[in-house]
This record gives structure tokens, C-alpha cells and sequence, in this order.
């Protein structure tokens, strides 16, 4: 697998023309209204599509993107994907972190800041019940941490299968502990991340005799 873990402020400057941005992207990106997300936008989708370009061979921006169908209703809001899945990848980012995962395998990746001890106690309950018990036994300064490291286990899972937050993020148990629970048909990693944030990926495992690196 390959990960790349960037800092928003550092690149943002160099990316402000979006020249290899695709017109929809450069829409989207024009959308936002302050120039710190129009900034991370930029940056984030600068970086996927310059390592998609780096491993397919190509132009960053003839890079062709879709989307894979949902697998919980059919719809064209799967996971982000190249046609035909000559690599897989993942793009995440919050505040001024940008994470990446490559790989030939199924692959999602989250990067999340650390919240704020009332919103944990606001959004603790969407957790799996043993998510929630794990957090609650924790000293109250330590339940930030906790919290965004299962948070992004959970969301690295949800957008490697392609369900995103349309499977409730409590039907399935990654854990708040230090090290991350055994999923079927997953294996989910910690990522190390500037301090303040948490980072996870989740990566399908290969069927016997199948390549998992780009």
C-alpha cells in the first residue's frame, strides 16, 4: 500500500491555479465559500490525481475518474474509483491534513481532527456498544483521542467497502483501543498523523495469489 500524508498550508499556495483539476472539480472546488476548504479541495485533489497520474502512466490531468455503484442501493455514489480499478485509492481530509491510500486492493482511508470532549459526548451514541463502553471507562481527557481513532477506523472501513455513512456506523466494531479490531475481510491500520489528528486505513484483504500493491 502507499499512503501519503500532506500538510494543507504547505502546498496550497502552489495549487491555487487548479491546473489539473478537472471542470467538475474546479466547480466544486469554486463552491466553497472560504478560501481555507477552497484550499484544502485544492490541494487534496492536486495530490490524488498527481499519484493516480504517477502509477497509471499518465497526464495528472487526463486522469479518469467515476464513481463505483453503492452497494447498499445500486446508485452511482460508490466509491470514488478509476474505470476498470487499474488501482485503488482513498482520499481524505480535515483542517490541514491530506491523507492518500493506494493500493490494488480495495482500500479506504480517514483523517479526522480531534474533537472536542462535548462533541464526543454528542456523538458517542453512534458508536458500536462496545465502542461506547470502551470511551466511557476512559479518564474524560483521554476520550478525544479515543473517539477520532475509532471515528477513523470506522470511516476508513465504510468508504473501502463503498457504503459510506449510508450503513450505520454502529453495526460495526473497529474498536477505541490502541490497537484496532479484526474485521472480516478487512484489515484496519492506524496511520500516523500530526499531533491533534487521527488517521486510519482499511484495506481488503487479497484473495490467495492476488497483487495488493500498485
Amino acid at each position: 500500500m502507499k499512503l501519503h500524508v500532506l500538510r494543507v498550508s504547505e502546498h496550497a499556495a502552489g495549487v491555487r491555479d487548479g491546473a489539473v483539476l478537472s471542470e467538475e472539480e474546479r466547480a466544486r472546488c469554486a463552491a466553497f465559500v472560504r478560501e481555507a476548504d477552497r484550499d484544502r479541495y485544492r490541494v487534496a485533489h492536486t495530490a490524488l490525481r498527481l499519484e493516480l497520474a504517477a502509477v497509471l502512466g499518465t497526464d495528472p490531468a487526463a486522469v479518469p475518474l467515476t464513481r463505483e455503484p453503492c452497494p447498499l442501493c445500486g446508485g452511482p455514489h460508490g466509491r470514488p474509483a478509476v474505470p476498470g480499478n487499474p488501482v485503488h485509492f482513498s482520499l481524505s481530509h480535515a483542517g490541514d491534513v491530506v491523507l492518500i491510500a493506494l493500493d490494488g486492493a480495495p482500500v479506504g482511508a480517514d483523517v479526522e481532527a480531534h474533537p472536542t470532549a462535548a462533541v464526543v459526548a454528542e456523538t458517542v451514541s453512534a458508536l458500536h456498544p462496545r465502542e461506547r463502553a470502551e470511551i466511557g471507562r476512559l479518564a474524560p481527557a483521554d476520550r478525544p483521542a479515543a473517539f477520532a481513532r475509532c471515528w477513523t477506523r470506522k470511516e476508513a472501513y465504510l468508504k473501502g467497502t463503498g457504503a459510506g455513512l449510508g450503513e450505520d456506523p454502529g453495526a460495526t466494531y473497529v474498536g477505541s483501543l490502541a490497537t484496532p479490531a479484526e474485521v472480516p475481510g478487512w484489515e484496519l491500520t492506524d496511520v500516523a498523523a500530526p499531533e491533534g489528528y487521527a488517521a486510519a486505513v482499511a484495506l481488503a484483504v487479497p484473495r490467495t495469489g492476488e497483487e495488493s500493491t500498485p
